[in-house]
């Protein structure tokens, strides 16, 4: 790699699974913040049948950071290439590709990429050299680890959501979803939260909370705001149970009112199970447990906000 200019690095792994299996993993950038650690969360838009925007929001080096790609998918190639097009310092710009290759024994995946720091300083480019390693090892043995597990992934992987009619304002509703900082005393079930927002509308959170049968978890998350509509969030650091969990509250006008519904995907993950739930739980058994413990929390949580919500705006009306 040159010291100075655009710089080029490249990773690979060997997977055993199938090359089609593998490219399907890379190319479902949807479900990229429950399946890859570093990526918190993704919007996503379709400019044609196999050219695609992605706003990618990602935790590395202790910080977020967001850019813009566009990635042209070759299904047929088993390719995904991908152009930064908006970057965020001290990446001046960024692109690359992604390579899924028959190999003896399944797949050997290898992640080409090429960037720029502002100003070819020397100090960024050792800052995106090292972030750039470590989350394209850790993507790579991601993908490795989903792929070759393919068939029980439909097994770990869940999804569950609850919603409640508010009479307020929808900027009240949002409010209290947004001002966690206050949740210690505003929801019995948080007993500590630390709350961190350096760049507007990107939280970092540290949080205690109680489940129904008294244990105590704490849970680190970064959370994308986007101002009274919804809160987008990951845990990048989970309960033992939990492989990965990706969530977001949502916030919608109706014409009977606000809607406010609480999203969550899970992982579940196996390898605890037995650890936390005892040696006959079972997979499903560990599903309705985080069921139960983490939308019962989401309820109360969507209760109080509207208890909240509905309080301040009676009050508003009798001013």
């Amino acid at each position: 790699m040159s010291s100075t200019g655009r710089q080029h690095v490249t990773h690979m792994i060997d997977i055993s699974a199938p090359a089609d299996i593998v490219y399907r993993v890379v190319a479902d950038a949807a479900a990229w913040p429950r399946r890859f650690a570093p990526t918190v969360h993704v919007e996503e838009s379709n400019l044609d049948d196999s050219t695609q925007r992605l706003r990618i929001w990602a935790y590395a080096g202790g910080g977020v950071k967001t850019w813009t790609s566009r990635r042209a998918l070759d299904s047929a190639g088993r390719r995904v290439s991908f152009r930064q097009e908006v970057s965020t310092p001290p990446v001046a710009s960024m692109g690359g590709e992604w390579i899924a290759a028959a190999a003896a024994g399944g797949t050997r995946l290898t992640l080409h990429h090429d960037f720029e720091a502002v100003g070819d300083d020397p100090d960024g480019i050792a800052w995106i050299t090292g972030v750039t390693d470590q989350n394209s090892q850790s993507e790579l043995a991601s993908i490795k680890a989903l792929a070759e597990r393919w068939d029980q992934l439909n097994e770990l992987e869940f999804t569950f959501e609850s919603s409640l009619l508010i009479n307020s304002p929808p900027e009240a509703v949002y409010g209290f979803l947004y001002q966690a900082g206050e949740w210690p005393r505003r929801l019995p079930h948080v007993s500590r939260l630390e709350l961190r927002e350096e760049v507007e509308n990107i939280q970092l959170m540290s949080m205690d909370t109680r489940t129904k049968d008294g244990r105590v978890h704490t849970t680190e998350s970064v959370r994308v705001c986007f101002p009274a509509q919804r809160i987008t969030y990951k845990q990048i650091s989970a309960p033992a149970l939990v492989a990965a969990h990706t969530g977001e509250w949502i916030v919608e006008k109706t014409d009977d009112g606000v809607l406010a519904t609480s999203r969550h995907a899970v992982t579940v993950n196996e390898a605890a199970i037995s650890g936390v739930l005892g040696a006959e739980a079972t997979v499903e058994s560990a599903k309705d447990f985080l069921r139960t413990a983490i939308g019962g929390n989401s309820e109360t949580t969507l209760g109080l906000a509207k208890a909240f919500a509905e309080a301040a705006h009676d009050e508003a009306a009798h001013d």
